[in-house]
C-alpha cells in the first residue's frame, strides 16, 4: 500500500491543511468525494462542512496535490514536488520533444456538430472506441503554435486565429465539425494559463501548443464519425533542429511524393505526415536534416518540406511555392511574407523549380516549430550545392530576427500578431 500525502490548498480559501494517508484508493484525476476512502472522505467533510467545492488531484512522482476552489487556472500550485519537475530541466538545452505538463484541454461534439461542455483535465491518456473514426480511417487534423514568456513576465501567443481559421478548413475536408474561432482561441488560453509555469523563462524557448481534432466516434463501415472531439496538450520546447539556427542540410526526394492534386496537402490532416517518415528516415541516415518534395506532376517544382515551406532568394528578390492545393498554408509562412514586403523585398508566390533552387543565393525553410530555418546545402540527384559557404544568409537572418522581436516583444507588434495571455 503506497503511502502519500495531499495538500489541500486553495486560491480563494488558502492553504488549509495537509493530510497524509496511506489509501492507495486515492486516484489519479479529477475526483469526486465518493472516489476517495473512507478516511480522506471524513476529513473533508469535517473541514469542508456545508462548502460547495471543486477539487482536483495532480500526481508528481510518488506525491500529490488536491486543489480546491477555483479552476486549475487561477489556483496557485506550489508543492516541492513540483519545483523539483522544474529544476531538472535544463531550459538551455530543451530540444523538441514531449514533456509530460500538468494540464490538457477536452471538448466534444454530437452528431449536432455544436462544441460545448469544454475543460481542463490533468494531462495523460484519453479513452477510445477501437472503432473510433480517427482510429480506423484517419479522421483527423492538427494545429501547432507557440506561447512565448517575454522579458517583462507577460505570456502572449502569436497568431491564434490564423491555426484556428485552418482548423475549420481543414475540418471541412475531413468531414468534421469545427470549434468556433472564440473557442479555439478561448480554448488556447485556458491550456497555457494552466500549464504556465512550463513556459521557458525569456530567450529559452517557447510553449509548443498542440491542437488535435479527432473523429473520435464509433464507426465500422466508412462513414464520418458520430462524435468529434477537440483536444489541447502543450509541451515546452527549444529548435527543431539539432542544428539550431545553423543551416540545415536538405535531400531532393525523386521518388516519392508528399501530396497530389486534389488531395489533402493543403490541410494539415494526421495522414499527410506519416507516410514522410521513411523518406525522412533514410535521408537522416546519410546525414541530412530532412527532405524537400517536388511536385507528383512535373517532378520539377518545389512543394515543402517534410514539415515546413520552403522560400529562395535570388538578387534580393524572395519567392515561394504558390498555393494551389498541395501545399500547407503555413501560418509562419504567410507571416515572414509579410514581414519580407513590410521591409522592401519584392515576393513572389509561384511555381519555383528544383533548377532556380540550385542557382539560388539563399534558401531557408519556414514553420511554427522551426520558425526560420537557414539552408546550408541541398543535394538533388548527384549533385550538392552550398549557399553562403554554410553559413546563414543575411536575408533569412533579418527576417528571423525581425518575426522573433515580434514574438518576444523585442520589437513593437505593429502587425497585430500577438495576443496576452492574462
Amino acid at each position: 500500500m503506497e503511502s502519500m500525502t495531499i495538500r489541500l490548498q486553495s486560491s480563494s480559501i488558502g492553504s488549509v491543511g495537509v493530510h497524509r494517508s496511506s489509501c492507495s484508493a486515492v486516484g489519479k484525476g479529477i475526483l469526486s468525494g465518493t472516489s476517495w476512502s473512507p478516511q480522506v472522505q471524513q476529513h473533508l467533510r469535517s473541514k469542508f462542512a456545508g462548502a460547495n467545492l471543486r477539487a482536483q488531484m495532480l500526481k508528481s512522482g510518488r506525491k500529490y496535490c488536491v486543489i480546491f476552489g477555483a479552476l486549475p487556472t487561477q489556483a496557485e500550485v506550489a508543492t516541492s514536488a513540483f519545483e523539483d519537475e522544474l529544476s531538472n530541466i535544463d531550459w538551455d538545452d530543451l530540444g523538441f520533444g514531449i514533456r509530460k505538463t500538468d494540464y490538457m484541454y477536452l471538448m466534444k461534439c454530437g452528431e449536432d456538430g455544436v462544441f460545448s461542455g469544454g475543460d481542463l483535465f490533468p494531462f495523460g491518456n484519453i479513452e477510445l472506441s477501437p472503432s473510433a473514426g480517427v482510429l480506423n480511417y484517419g479522421q483527423g487534423l492538427f494545429e501547432g503554435l507557440k506561447a512565448y514568456r517575454r522579458a517583462d513576465g507577460r505570456i502572449v501567443l502569436f497568431r491564434p486565429e490564423e491555426n484556428a481559421l485552418r482548423l475549420t478548413t481543414g475540418a471541412e475536408r475531413m468531414c468534421m465539425a469545427a470549434p468556433s474561432v472564440e473557442q479555439f482561441v478561448e480554448a488556447v488560453k485556458q491550456t497555457v494559463l494552466a500549464n504556465k509555469r512550463w513556459i521557458p523563462p525569456f530567450g529559452k524557448g517557447s510553449l509548443y501548443i498542440r491542437p488535435l481534432l479527432l473523429g473520435s466516434g464509433a464507426v465500422l463501415g466508412l462513414a464520418p464519425a458520430p462524435e468529434v472531439t477537440f483536444l489541447i496538450y502543450v509541451s515546452p520546447v527549444g529548435n527543431y533542429f539539432k542544428e539550431g539556427l545553423a543551416p540545415i542540410q536538405l535531400q531532393v526526394e525523386t521518388k516519392y511524393h508528399r501530396a497530389t492534386p486534389g488531395g489533402t496537402g493543403n490541410v494539415k490532416t494526421i495522414g499527410n505526415y506519416a507516410p514522410v517518415l521513411k523518406v525522412q528516415r533514410s535521408a537522416k541516415t546519410e546525414g541530412f536534416s530532412d527532405v524537400l518534395y517536388l511536385d507528383a506532376i512535373n517532378k520539377k517544382y518545389l512543394e515543402e518540406v517534410s514539415s515546413c515551406n520552403i522560400f529562395v532568394v535570388k538578387d534580393k528578390t524572395v519567392s515561394t511555392p504558390a498555393l494551389h492545393g498541395t501545399i500547407l498554408s503555413g501560418v509562419t509562412r504567410k507571416s515572414i511574407i509579410e514581414v519580407a514586403r513590410s521591409r522592401g523585398y519584392e515576393v513572389h508566390e509561384r511555381l519555383v523549380s528544383v533548377d532556380e533552387l540550385m542557382d539560388a543565393d539563399e534558401v531557408f525553410c519556414t514553420g511554427t516549430a522551426v520558425v526560420v530555418s537557414p539552408v546550408g546545402s541541398i543535394t538533388y540527384l548527384d549533385r550538392r550545392v552550398t549557399y553562403g559557404n554554410g553559413a546563414p544568409g543575411e536575408v533569412s537572418q533579418e527576417l528571423y530576427s525581425a518575426l522573433t522581436s515580434i514574438q518576444m516583444g523585442l520589437a513593437d507588434d505593429n502587425m497585430g500578431w500577438t495576443i496576452e495571455v492574462k
